[in-house]
């Protein structure tokens, strides 16, 4: 079954590797305010923090209460960043079997292009239409995190 996907661009003021290096600053993290009923985070720390950044999985706690996993599973801090989202509770383990975001850098000028594309993994076919309604939220929640990104230098 194919993933819903969406794509939200911004320029920054921050390099790549200061925005890369602001993904692994756990303090930063309930700067994701969420969108409507999407939550925001609450709180993440590290379950697993590999030397090479690879595998490293941070245990994130919503607003809401509910948990979930983020895995890094790419990390090129000047250009590409991957995380394999998982472990969500419900009601959304019963919609997704993973979220996959990428964040794609590339400097212009003194500014960065930053793309986090998300790709939602439904669990059925029955599931796919709500995941897809949940996509425009969790657009929403990305757009103002990007937003909030903007308004900081570092």
């Amino acid at each position: 079954m194919k993933p819903i996907a969406f794509v939200c661009e911004a320029m920054l003021v921050q390099s790549p590797e200061a925005i890369s290096e602001g993904i692994l600053d756990l303090s930063r993290w309930p700067e994701f305010p969420g969108y409507g009923p999407i939550p925001g985070i609450k709180s993440a720390e590290f379950e697993t923090r590999t030397p090479n950044v690879v595998g490293t999985r941070i245990r994130v706690r919503n607003t809401d209460g509910s948990s979930h996993i983020e895995e890094i599973i790419e990390w090129q801090p000047d250009r590409r960043v991957a995380i394999h989202m998982k472990d969500f509770a419900a009601p959304l383990s019963r919609l997704a079997t993973r979220i996959v975001e990428t964040w794609e850098f590339s400097r212009t000028g003194s500014e960065t292009k930053v793309a986090r594309t998300f790709e939602m993994h439904a669990k059925s076919v029955w599931a796919w239409p709500v995941l897809w309604l949940i996509s425009f939220l969790l657009k929403g929640a990305v757009t103002r995190h990007m937003q909030i990104m903007r308004g900081k230098a570092g």
